[in-house]
């Protein structure tokens, strides 16, 4: 059984079809043994993922700042539900938590969380698998945008492929349990690093 930290939307604006394929995500994640981390909140996609999950019969892990308890309103029915000082703090958990990460659509909050993890793989700060299930193309222009940074230099191609794209459920849980048995660490040179991460050390 594996921990897997999902990414997605609180927001309750969107199409109630990413809150579908959320619950299928909680289901199946459920089915298959293994348990959620997620970020703590009730709303929309959020919910819906623990939810269904739990309802399968997995152990859910929310983590959520204090200032967004009642924005996101907390998920009280989590098995456990940390309630954190901050973004950082709350992201830190989730990855110490986690075996691995999947990222369902979501806004800004799911795209930093995405890019953090990604970027963090390809330097060789850990060796989980990082995968992106995107069934209508919302991440798209995402995934342009990261070819364009490819081609013109800014993005080497071993980091573009450090992040692995799925376009339906089963799939995504395929390419995380076979990352699963067969770990690969990411070792870039100390060029590669410095341009995945300027700043100063």
């Amino acid at each position: 059984m594996a921990a897997i930290c999902v990414f997605c939307a609180s927001s309750p604006r969107i199409s109630s079809v990413y809150v579908e394929l959320a619950s299928t995500v909680g289901a199946v994640l459920a089915r298959r043994g293994h348990s959620l981390v997620s970020g703590g909140g009730a709303l929309s996609c959020m919910g819906a993922v623990a939810a269904a999950a739990r309802a399968g019969g997995a152990h859910t892990l929310g983590v959520i700042p204090a200032a967004l308890l009642e924005l996101e309103v907390g998920d009280q029915d989590s098995d456990e539900l940390l309630v954190v000082r901050d973004m950082r703090i709350r992201k830190g958990i989730m990855d110490d938590r986690a075996d691995a990460f999947l990222t369902l659509p979501g806004g800004l909050g799911t795209l930093e969380e995405l890019t953090e993890v990604w970027t963090s793989r390809f330097l060789g700060m850990h060796d989980r698998p990082v995968v992106a299930l995107d069934l209508d193309g919302l991440y798209a222009p995402l995934r342009a945008q990261v070819a364009l940074m490819v081609e013109r230099g800014f993005v080497r191609p071993e980091a573009a492929a450090a992040l692995e794209w799925a376009d339906c459920v089963e799939d995504a849980f395929d390419r995380i349990e076979a990352g699963l048995v067969a770990p690969r660490f990411m070792t870039p040179t100390v060029e590669e690093a410095l341009e995945a991460d300027p700043s100063p050390m």
